[in-house]
């Protein structure tokens, strides 16, 4: 009965966030609950309760963590600066004699709004408002326009820098540290969010080009996207709004891929380049500037409010050997570390229904990861597998968190079974590049090694 109680907890959880209980609240109350019974029924030692406010000083000094909040400032600040919404529309010009230009203008800006705020819901709903009427005045079929849109704004779970990737980083870096260990290595090796960054970047480039490869198939079929707009481009206006945020999208990333700038370094840099930007194109007043401080705020203080719940459910669920009992199921899977790769994926894909990627990299990454390490899978590549089966998971109907926030600024006139059938040749791309990162682990550790080697 003792080694039922963790997956007791991790399905009552399951099921409190299926009613809209708050996440961070459901976290720490299930992990109170399950202590306070388990220390009546003797099988708990509550003394291990005091170890949580050690956790929560560990939370409040780790330096990476800061760098959420200023990625969050970062792409709120280029969004609300509408600078996002300028680029859209020049790179729009630039590409209008190109077949399905609108579409490919739309995953590139899309692509650098995902990076700079790694939020789905923000980035599906400003591409929505932004270029959906567009894309359906230009003839664009409801199914490509909207497809395009929600698969755009999921690839800030993959395309560094996000606080997606942050916040995968420094979890699998504490889960390899404890895979380590538990395998006697006392001096561990480390393994950096600025290592998943890094990782992060061919696969991201393989996404990015496969989409507009997909676009550039479909206007053969679709004439109406192939027709070349005589649209006049100025060239100076065009210049001054593609590299500025280009620009600072690369001096974010270089600095880290070269080792010029920790991350949370790195998104200071970006945090301060976006309000410089704005502020330089007149977008920016003390009322903007006060409204992306609050939203920035919201966003950091629910990320650190989960964070700090499932610190306390973590710890919980290992003083019932929760940990064992993971270890122990994996070990007896057929095909060892394969089957247990799979059902983690399937686990975390399903998941991702009525997950956010926060909740699922707070609660289950730290519960699967040190044992799917130990069983010797590369960090690197696994944070990155693990990305890439939530920006799926996001995709795939009926409860895919991209398709609810397009519907939510949908016109009416586009249907809900539209949005359904656009997004599925995105997701057939997806698991293709899941299939080859599966195949080719190299895709994402290849790059981390040429970075790290003397």
């Amino acid at each position: 009965m003792m080694e039922l109680i963790p997956l007791l907890m991790f399905l009552a959880v399951c099921i409190a966030l299926m009613f809209g209980y708050p996440v961070a609240f459901t976290l720490g109350g299930t992990a109170l609950i399950a202590a306070g019974l388990g220390i009546v029924g003797g099988v708990f030692d509550g003394e291990l309760l005091r170890a949580f406010p050690d956790r929560l000083f560990g939370i409040m000094q780790n330096g990476t963590l800061m760098a959420v909040p200023l990625f969050v400032l970062m792409g709120i600040m280029l969004e609300r600066a509408r600078i996002a919404e300028e680029l859209l529309v020049n790179l729009a010009r630039v590409f209008s004699r190109v077949p399905a230009g609108m579409g490919i203008s739309v995953v590139v800006v899309g692509a650098l709004l995902a990076a700079s705020t790694g939020i789905v819901g923000a980035t599906v709903v400003t591409m929505g408002l932004m270029s959906l009427p567009t894309m359906l005045k230009r003839g664009y079929s409801p199914q490509l326009a909207t497809g395009t849109i929600c698969a755009t704004g999921t690839l800030g779970q993959i395309i560094p820098p996000s606080i997606a990737l942050v916040l995968l980083g420094d979890t699998l870096s504490n889960a390899y540290q404890q895979a380590q260990l538990s395998q006697g290595i006392f001096n561990p090796q480390p393994v950096s969010v600025g290592d998943l960054f890094v990782g992060a970047v061919i696969p991201g480039l393989l996404l990015v080009t496969a989409y507009i490869a997909y676009l550039l198939f479909i206007s053969r079929r679709e004439p109406v996207l192939a027709q070349r707009s005589s649209e006049e481009i100025n060239l100076a206006e065009t210049l001054k709004s593609l590299f500025p945020p280009i620009g600072l999208m690369l001096l974010v990333l270089g600095s880290i891929i070269t080792g010029a700038a920790t991350p949370t370094e790195a998104a200071a840099i970006g945090a301060l380049g976006a309000g410089i930007l704005a502020w330089g194109r007149g977008a920016l007043n003390w009322k903007r500037a006060g409204e992306v401080g609050q939203s920035t705020l919201q966003v950091t203080a629910m990320v650190f409010a989960i964070l700090i719940g499932a610190s306390l459910f973590s710890l919980v669920f290992r003083g019932f050997n929760g940990e064992e009992v993971v270890t122990h199921l994996f070990n007896s899977l057929p095909g060892g570390v394969i089957g247990a790769t799979l059902l983690v994926m399937l686990v975390i894909f399903l998941l991702g229904f009525i997950l956010d990627f926060i909740e699922i990299t707070f609660v289950v990454v730290p519960i699967v990861g040190p044992v799917l390490l130990a069983m010797g899978l590369d960090p690197v590549w696994l944070g990155i597998m693990i990305a890439l089966n939530l920006q799926t998971s996001f995709l795939t109907p009926p409860f895919g968190f991209a398709l609810f926030y397009l519907r939510g600024v949908a016109p009416e006139e586009v249907a809900t079974g539209a949005i359904y059938r656009g997004v599925a040749p995105f997701i057939a791309i997806q698991l293709l590049v899941m299939c080859l990162l599966a195949l080719w682990p190299s895709l994402a550790t290849w790059l981390p090694g040429l970075m790290t080697a003397p």
